[in-house]
């Protein structure tokens, strides 16, 4: 499959299967009765953060768009081409990108408490003045209790848009006060039509990123955009030597782990061989096959090692021949 980029949702104009969500907004915004702040809920890639986009548009001022869907927007309209610039004065975005456009870990306290000054003041130009946090999951301790204080005191024409794939980590203070709405995946095949009318995918090939990504259309995407199928074809590669392992092949694997965008790649691998040692339980639980406590053991270090390198910035390469090691000795088993 040709290189290919997944856009940013304030790129993407239009938002498949999640229809019931927008008509709910649609119909809330209609009746006078919008809610000051919406908690957009559901898997990672299945619309949450398009929505926010979308719906940031109309309530900044765009008029619809019915080509688009119920919350469509003419890319072409003033408003529309001020949030793709980022320069809109009534729209505030918290995300874990940081002003150099590198990913930070998470998103700091000083950039929350920019949420309350950002609503203090009155709409510059639109009805409404939006917040976007993409996404509330990504708020430190910190952060999260410093948007508290735009939850308990909402603005006049304030509307505040939270994307979270894991709500019960949220604060209960938070949740309580947020009105919420679900995001559920399109499932498999819908996914895998999505990706071909998306990007150059083969049926074969869209539908493996499909499952990958569990039905989510913008998972797929990301996925599309790390060569997911190149580290999923190197998971299986791996499992199926054990319990070899070429030295040579895994140093080459770690070489993709290195600067900016091998933490993605580094995350990538852990979770295709964790699904394929998933699966290869699976497969001998059914079979009656010894040696379940060994691939047990060794699924439970692949998840845990990229959490740990994540949060102690431990060497990559490192934590590879760990999990390799662990593996060879589930093999062995």
């Amino acid at each position: 499959m040709a290189e290919f980029q997944s856009p940013h949702p304030r790129e993407v104009y239009d938002l498949q299967g999640q229809e019931e969500a927008e008509v709910a907004f649609e119909a809330a915004r209609g009746r006078g009765r919008l809610h000051h702040a919406w908690l957009l809920t559901g898997p990672e890639g299945v619309g949450k953060a398009t929505f926010a986009y979308r719906a940031a548009r109309r309530l900044l001022g765009a008029p619809a768009y019915p080509d688009l869907g119920v919350l469509g927007a003419d890319p072409s309209h003033p408003v529309a081409r001020q949030v793709a610039a980022r320069s809109h004065p009534d729209l505030f975005v918290l995300e874990r990108e940081g002003p150099d456009g590198k990913p930070r870990r998470v998103i700091p306290v000083d950039d929350a408490r920019k949420l309350s000054e950002f609503f203090s003041k009155s709409p510059a130009s639109a009805p409404h003045r939006v917040a976007i946090i993409d996404a509330a999951d990504d708020l430190n301790p910190n952060a999260a209790n410093a948007i508290l204080k735009t939850l308990e005191e909402p603005p006049p024409r304030g509307v505040l848009l939270m994307v979270s794939h894991s709500p019960g980590r949220l604060l209960p203070t938070v949740r309580s006060r947020c009105r919420r709405l679900a995001f559920p995946p399109l499932g498999v095949e819908a996914t895998a039509d999505f990706m071909r009318a998306r990007t150059e995918a083969n049926p074969e090939d869209a539908l493996r990123l499909a499952h990958m990504a569990e039905g989510a259309p913008g998972r797929a995407l990301t996925l599309a955009a790390n060569n997911a199928l190149v580290i999923d074809d190197a998971a299986r590669e791996l499992i199926s030597n054990l319990p070899q392992v070429d030295p040579a092949r895994a140093l080459s694997l770690a070489e993709k782990f290195r600067g900016g965008e091998g933490s993605a790649q580094f995350q990538l691998l852990f979770e295709r061989l964790s699904d394929r040692v998933h699966d290869l339980a699976m497969d001998h639980a059914g079979q009656g096959i010894g040696g379940l406590d060994g691939w047990a053991q060794a699924w439970e270090v692949l998840q845990r090692l990229p959490r740990e390198v994540e949060g102690l910035n431990l060497d990559r390469t490192d934590a590879l021949f760990t999990a390799l090691g662990e593996l060879r000795r589930a093999a062995r088993a």
